[in-house]
């Protein structure tokens, strides 16, 4: 870095995080376009479901695709050639109307998605000092996020024809490229394979592993799931995109204090106190279908906030858990088991949809909470809690990418 650089560690990764924002945006674009669209051609809201499955099991090719490729060819083009598959997907999606073309452009689209996340992590990480690496992740995810409420916000400025929405994100898309490509960063050195050891993982901390496996499934369900369950609810497409942006901020209003107890308290507790949010919070979402707007965003926001509490919460409690030496391991391991939750749970849902209706979502969600409080509520009896000398302060993440920001900023300083 040069010295401007080390004075202003904003300056040397503004690019990357610009670039990875106007991503963002246009991710949080087509998450409302999809359904929205997809109703417009006359399709069941099930279908919209099934196309969220398909991203999702794209997201799990993308974890596992993306380590061999940047080790391969390196970080600036794994970076573009990602870049330029996410545009072939908006592309298909603005040229072809068929389910079987959607589906396959939505899953490109998971795995390009997942594996630009990544890459932007470890460049990213690798190009701050250890001193400032905390604050520099947080501006990211911060802005990461709010960036994915602005696109679905504007949905609603669109007309809801086959082109204006892809085509708007194909030009965010080419900034990014712009953004990423001026940037003065160092590549990274290629890196070995980290091992996924889901024995070590559950040997050391099972609540990480389990909240791991919990989240990936409760974060895409409620994120994917929010629109088509409002557009279903005959909501308009402005409305479809006020949610989206209001869901975002509400994510950072619960996280936030939720965060701060677990430093104070046993990080379990807080865990299972997320997970009782989430039940009440898509409990009064099943029961009360057709609830006005006003009520509909504060829930879903709090639904989304527990959400993304449970995702960060596990991942500090696994870090208090684990031994150094296995540091990539655990980054490796939730990684994996946060990706075959995000494609396995939102397909059941899809599957319920056709016949229990677009609720059905819902239920599945309020499962996974029960089923991850219980567990928890176990281990809460049978061992103790993590000596608050030995604890490391939690951060505010982000489990819409299956990624350890805290973690993966452990393997680069070994």
């Amino acid at each position: 870095m040069t010295d401007t650089q080390h004075r202003n560690p904003f300056y040397a990764v503004s690019g990357l995080i610009v670039s990875m924002g106007l991503l963002a945006f246009g991710n949080g674009l087509m998450f409302a376009f999809v359904p929205l669209r997809l109703a417009e051609l006359g399709r069941d809201p099930s279908a919209a479901g099934w196309m969220l499955t398909a991203m999702a099991a794209g997201g799990f090719l993308g974890c596992v695709i993306t380590g061999p490729l940047t080790r391969y060819v390196g970080h600036a083009r794994a970076f573009m050639t990602l870049a330029a598959m996410t545009v072939l997907t908006y592309a298909a999606l603005a040229t072809f109307e068929g389910m079987f073309a959607w589906a396959t452009a939505r899953m490109g689209y998971g795995l390009a998605v997942t594996g630009l996340f990544i890459v932007a992590q470890t460049w990213l990480n690798n190009a701050t000092p250890n001193e400032l690496r905390g604050r520099v992740v947080s501006v990211f995810n911060m802005f990461y996020v709010l960036n994915i409420g602005a696109g679905g916000f504007t949905i609603g400025l669109l007309p809801l024809d086959a082109t204006s929405a892809p085509v708007l994100a194909i030009v965010l898309v080419a900034l990014s490229i712009i953004s990423a490509g001026v940037t003065s960063l160092p590549v990274p050195e290629r890196s070995p394979p980290s091992p996924v050891s889901l024995r070590i993982v559950w040997q050391a901390a099972p609540v990480a592993l389990a909240g791991a496996l919990a989240v990936g499934g409760l974060t895409s369900l409620v994120q994917g799931y929010a629109p088509i369950y409002a557009q279903s609810q005959g909501y308009s497409a402005q409305q479809v995109g006020q949610l989206l942006l209001l869901m975002q901020l509400g994510m950072l209003v619960v996280q936030t204090p939720l965060g701060a107890l677990s430093d104070r308290i046993d990080r379990r507790v807080v865990i299972v106190i997320a997970c009782v949010l989430v039940l009440l919070a898509a409990g009064i979402a099943r029961l009360w279908t057709g609830m006005p707007f006003w009520i509909l965003v504060p829930i879903f926001g709090l639904w989304a906030g527990a959400t993304e509490t449970i995702f960060s919460v596990s991942n500090a409690h696994g870090n208090d858990r684990v031994s150094p030496e296995n540091a990539l391991t655990l980054t490796s391991t939730l990684m994996f088991a946060w990706s075959v939750s995000g494609f396995v749970f939102p397909g059941i849902a899809a599957a319920l949809t056709a016949s229990l209706g677009e609720t059905a979502f819902m239920g599945v969600a309020m499962g996974i909470a029960c089923a991850l409080a219980a567990f928890i509520a176990l281990r809460l009896l049978t061992r103790e809690k993590v000596d608050d000398q030995t604890k490391n302060q939690h951060s505010t993440r982000t489990g819409q990418a299956p990624y350890m920001n805290e973690l993966l900023s452990k393997s680069h300083r070994r």
